[in-house]
């Protein structure tokens, strides 16, 4: 079988073509995502950011069609591994699943252009392009500024982190940044896939099953997480239950 040729990709996510990032953040999205999908979903876990089906459209041709019609900034699709750490930091039930993932992507590309680029869109086209109501959005932007307690910013330092640390985690084994012999060392491969075998410890089963941050602990969470005040664990409340009701109906519906 004749593989792919590698991708040279340069040192610096600043100059790294965006197509290539779309495809690095994607298959690590997907990766968490299969991951997540096994958890059962129980009242509780259900937030803003739940859908009542899979949205049919790819996480990559999603952000390719953010990319294309919103012109988004590379710091901010970067940006989006960062809140999910934080927003799973903040809220350990909360899962980035088929269920969360696409909505999770518009309200985060939405918040952080708003927050920090100089030209950006409306919320009636980040809605159109993300395929939800005007109003859902604008829900979905305030429960996430809340979630995250409005922290827009990272350094710059972090985001390369997460770009290095894509690169070495992609299962594709297409890319390789320049100035490197390999992608991921056979080693880390062999950490990659132990990890991945071994059971989670419940407190960390929303966290993808191996490390986007090479010899640090085995999480994705990057930011120091003593600096946050997670959310208490309480019981599903009134709307959760009913939600979940409405959810497991349509689940149960022939499509």
């Amino acid at each position: 079988m004749m593989h792919s040729p590698r991708v040279t990709l340069p040192a610096a996510f600043e100059v790294a073509e965006i197509d290539n990032l779309a495809l690095l953040i994607a298959n690590m999205l997907e990766r968490l995502i299969a991951h997540n999908d096994k958890i059962p979903l129980s009242p509780e876990s259900l937030t803003r950011f739940h859908s009542r089906a899979v949205p049919n459209i790819s996480v990559l041709d999603y952000l390719r069609r953010i990319i294309k019609w919103t012109k988004v900034e590379k710091t901010c699709l970067l940006l989006t591994l960062h809140y999910v750490d934080q927003i799973c930091a903040r809220m350990p039930l909360f899962t980035l699943s088929s269920l969360t993932c696409h909505r999770f992507i518009i309200a985060s590309i939405t918040v952080c252009s708003k927050g920090l680029c100089d030209s950006f869109c409306t919320n009636a086209l980040y809605a159109r392009v993300g395929g939800i109501p005007v109003t859902e959005l604008n829900v979905l932007e305030r429960e996430f500024l809340r979630v995250i307690d409005w922290r827009l910013t990272c350094t710059r330092e972090v985001l390369q982190e997460y770009y290095v640390n894509l690169v070495r985690t992609d299962s594709t084994s297409r890319f390789v940044l320049a100035g490197t012999e390999s992608e991921v060392e056979d080693s880390d491969m062999d950490s990659v896939s132990s990890r991945s075998a071994s059971p989670l410890d419940e407190q960390v089963r929303h966290r993808p099953p191996f490390s986007l941050f090479g010899n640090r602990e085995p999480s994705t969470i990057l930011i120091d997480t003593a600096t946050l005040a997670p959310q208490a664990p309480q019981g599903p409340t009134i709307e959760q239950n009913m939600a979940f009701a409405a959810l497991q109906q349509s689940l149960r519906e022939p499509p």
